[in-house]
């Protein structure tokens, strides 16, 4: 069971979330807080929580401020952060803080809880929509230097179809719907290469893919 705990200074954001996310097999909604410090003071008094799902800007105590003071305190409780903010600077800073996730407040439900299970699981996640932004910089960058690199990791044809659909942008519904099976059975994929290659996430085994001429 996924234990998390809502923080987010807004009733009815909280209440929306809640509804999504009750719905669904294995996640627990353990508390609500309306800052940092209320989600710490939760904690204190024995709340149980594997994930906080935060916003970044709240009263008193925001995301990144609850991260890095979790980190500090050796804490083993993530934080995902939900947020409108896009600059390269605060989503460098909320990973350097601890934050294990860094989301839009625009993404599906059907992503919400994919990278709830990807946290959960130990690893950290970017969403679709900034990954896909950091890709096209990276790709159109002037100063970028093709390496040509072989490895002999070798992927499956299905692997390869859903990677090539992955580079271009596609959302784990979407591919599902192109190569007509689920989108269960493509998480599962992307998440079996992620172990395969050692990367840490999407955007990671994008890079592996594109450096490697995976797909050439």
């Amino acid at each position: 069971m996924i234990n998390i705990i809502l923080a987010d200074d807004h009733n009815i954001v909280r209440n929306g979330i809640k509804n999504l996310l009750e719905k669904e097999s294995g996640i627990r909604i353990a508390g609500e807080a309306f800052d940092g410090e209320h989600v710490l003071k939760l904690l204190e008094t024995g709340t149980q929580a594997d994930i906080i799902l935060a916003d970044m800007n709240m009263p008193k105590l925001g995301g990144i401020e609850l991260a890095e003071k979790l980190k500090a305190m050796g804490s083993t409780v993530k934080v995902m952060l939900l947020t409108v903010h896009d600059h390269r600077n605060h989503i460098i800073k909320a990973f350097q803080s601890g934050v294990s996730a860094y989301l839009f407040k625009n993404i599906s439900a059907e992503e919400l809880v994919f990278a709830i299970r990807h946290v959960a699981a130990g690893n950290r996640y970017l969403c679709n929509e900034l990954s896909e932004r950091l890709l096209d910089e990276m790709l159109t960058s002037p100063s970028l230097k093709v390496n040509n690199t072989t490895t002999n990791i070798t992927f499956s044809e299905r692997e390869i179809s859903i990677l090539k659909l992955m580079v271009e942008g596609y959302t784990n519904k979407e591919i599902a719907e192109r190569l007509f099976t689920s989108k269960r059975t493509v998480e599962g994929h992307r998440q079996a290469m992620i172990n395969k290659t050692g990367v840490r996430n999407t955007p990671a085994l994008i890079r592996f893919v594109l450096k490697n001429g995976v797909l050439d």
